[in-house]
């Protein structure tokens, strides 16, 4: 293989980007995207130091513990969402929940940062839909003519024709389907 063929470097590049897009499709990603992401700054903030000079800010608060619990919980919770997608319900309620218990708990929530992308990752999650296969997005119906008539005003098996239709003493030598 010489050094100018990639063609087989793009072919595994654009299987690899496929199979993910598969797989993200396939769950409520961005939910547990915004989720983890949100988790982060709540449980890093009353635990960092700021450097200014020879004087260090620190947010360490009482509630520190609570802080870290919280976003290791919302870290879990966006894991969930991808690698569970059935409890995508339960894990969206609980997203939005530990959120608005973190705004008295860790520092306002992260500063607002961790609050509003875990809020937003716990929406989406519970808000979230598979979508349909490719197989049946396909059959779609024929379009129906401007004149037709519509198909809830007819009956499902069609008009009515007394002379069409069996009774219990023509059909199969008089028994029924029941006896």
């Amino acid at each position: 293989m010489s050094a100018e063929s990639t063609g087989q470097n793009e072919d595994f590049l654009r299987v690899i980007r496929q199979r993910f897009r598969d797989w993200r499709g396939q769950r409520p990603f961005w939910a547990g995207l915004f989720t983890l992401l949100g988790g982060i700054p709540i449980a890093y903030f009353p635990y960092a130091s700021l450097k200014l000079g020879h004087m260090t800010l620190s947010m360490a608060t009482t509630a520190g513990a609570g802080s870290l619990i919280i976003g290791v919980l919302l870290v879990t919770l966006g894991l969930t969402m991808w690698f569970q997608p059935l409890v995508r319900v339960f894990a969206g309620v609980a997203a939005i929940l530990l959120a608005l218990v973190s705004i008295p708990v860790a520092n306002l929530g992260g500063f607002i940062i961790g609050f509003l992308l875990s809020l937003i990752g716990g929406a989406l999650s519970v808000s979230w839909a598979p979508g349909k296969p490719k197989a049946e997005a396909d059959r779609t119906e024929a379009p129906v003519p401007a004149g037709a008539p519509d198909k809830a005003d007819q009956e499902p098996w069609g008009p009515y024709d007394p002379n069409t239709h069996e009774t219990t003493i023509d059909a199969h030598g008089g028994r029924n389907s029941a006896g």
